[in-house]
């Protein structure tokens, strides 16, 4: 087919496509669909496939035109599209045609679409970027903490022998409003509310007020509250309050030894094998946590540096994609949640629009990371890939033959190559750009932070 084609970038990485198709492959086309008509009419009067073509043409000549005209558009996009990778629509981009060119299979055919394509970004300058790296040292007091609360999850709740409530310790209520004469308000009753002493996890956040009382005691509380309480419903009023101790129980923890190592684990022997495994675990997470830190902060400057527009198309592709994923949350369909979200008083294109800032800077963030891959032309070996086999089993605690059963399928191995490759090429450039010591955090403080 012999063709001519021309590319105009448009705003917003758009691209126009005027193409031009030779006259002698416009007749061809149009003789080829009309030959498909004559083989495959049935018109009364008329045995199969010996109609006459002049007749077909009279009756169907539109289809027949419009048919040829698909023909030659699907075949000079497929050609065009074999050399030109970088001019071609997204996967999402429907090229659109503002007016149907018409057939003259005595003239050239030229057609004119619009579509979107992969923006181009030219990421050469990493002068001016700082990433600071943040200083976190393990303690013995982190090392503690997680100990604890592996005793908590592990722990016995009891009843308390002494029934004194104190914090900490897990209570069973009931509760009431009473108005000023003291009788009970309808419909502010609850009982065998449970839950735990100084978490504030209750309503009217009567801890304090309930402390000390005995279980099967009764008491009246009285509680004002602050103008600007979180809970609306009780800000800026004072409340009268009947409550009343069913049950109160204590987390019975259990011993840090060897034994206790043993039932949370059967491949630790001691206590301290079961220390040191918790401390590479809590190493291994602090590691990844200040990767993923410095590499959001890197990101963020380049796209800073590097100001582009993202396609309308992969935009709203993006944000029909965390749609679909919030329905499946809600263990419901898209249309589903979109009633859901009107019966609550939101709506679906003000949820989008709330979405949009940070799904733009995520896609943003992904098209830098890809295009420069590719200007790099980073690849990965077996052999790489392999020793990240190696490296999720060591840090998961498990065989390279699991790691390699869960990475079995093409695309979680693909996602594996993927991640290879965004990690070496983030190597690459903390060598070009200045890495400083940032602030110093706990363990705590550092998942605390915003990525």
């Amino acid at each position: 087919m012999k063709i001519t084609k021309e590319f105009k970038e448009l705003e917003k990485s758009s691209v126009q496509l005027t193409v031009t198709i030779a006259k002698g492959d416009v007749a061809e086309s149009y003789k080829s669909t009309l030959g498909k008509y004559v083989k495959n009419a049935q018109i009364p009067g008329f045995r199969k496939g010996h109609v006459p073509a002049n007749v077909l043409e009279r009756k169907y000549g539109d289809s027949i035109k419009a048919d040829a005209i698909g023909e030659l558009i699907d075949r000079s996009f497929d050609e065009i599209f074999k050399e030109e990778t970088d001019m071609r629509p997204l996967p999402y981009s429907q090229p659109v045609m503002d007016e149907m060119p018409a057939l003259d299979i005595t003239k050239d055919l030229t057609y004119t679409v619009k579509y979107d394509v992969f923006p181009k970004v030219d990421v050469k300058n990493f002068g001016g970027i700082t990433v600071k790296e943040p200083q976190v040292t393990i303690t013995d007091d982190d090392l503690n903490e997680e100990l604890k609360a592996m005793q908590e999850r592990n722990a016995m709740v009891i009843d308390k022998k002494d029934g004194v409530v104190e914090k900490d310790n897990i209570v069973t209520i009931n509760y009431c409003e009473l108005d000023d004469e003291g009788k009970e308000i309808e419909g502010t009753s609850r009982e065998d509310f449970v839950f735990t002493v100084g978490s504030g996890e209750n309503i009217y956040k009567i801890d304090d007020e309930i402390t000390g009382m005995k279980k099967d005691e009764s008491k009246e509380i009285t509680k004002k509250y602050k103008k600007d309480d979180e809970n609306e419903d009780l800000a800026g009023k004072t409340k009268r309050i009947r409550v009343t101790v069913k049950s109160v129980k204590i987390r019975d923890l259990p011993a840090l030894d060897d034994e206790f190592a043993q039932d949370c684990n059967e491949k630790y022997k001691t206590l301290d094998d079961m220390k040191a495994d918790i401390r590479n675990n809590m190493e291994t997470a602090k590691n990844r946590r200040i990767r993923e830190m410095k590499n959001n902060s890197l990101l963020e400057q380049l796209v800073e540096k590097n100001a582009f527009d993202i396609p309308a198309s992969m935009l709203q592709a993006e944000l029909d994609g965390r749609w679909r994923m919030m329905a499946q949350q809600f263990q419901t369909t898209p249309e589903q949640l979109d009633k859901m979200i009107a019966a609550s008083g939101q709506t679906k294109q003000a949820m989008l629009e709330q979405w949009t800032g940070d799904s733009e800077k995520m896609l943003k963030s992904r098209i830098i990371v890809d295009s420069l891959i590719r200007a790099r032309n980073i690849s990965v070996t077996p052999e790489e890939i392999e020793a990240q086999y190696a490296k999720i089993a060591e840090e998961g605690g498990m065989s390279v033959d699991e790691v390699k059963k869960h990475y079995d399928d093409p695309r979680s191995k693909e996602y594996l190559i993927d991640d290879t490759k965004e990690n070496k090429l983030y190597d690459e450039i903390y060598k070009e750009v200045k890495v400083t010591k940032g602030d110093k955090l706990t363990f705590k403080q550092l998942f605390e932070q915003r990525a």
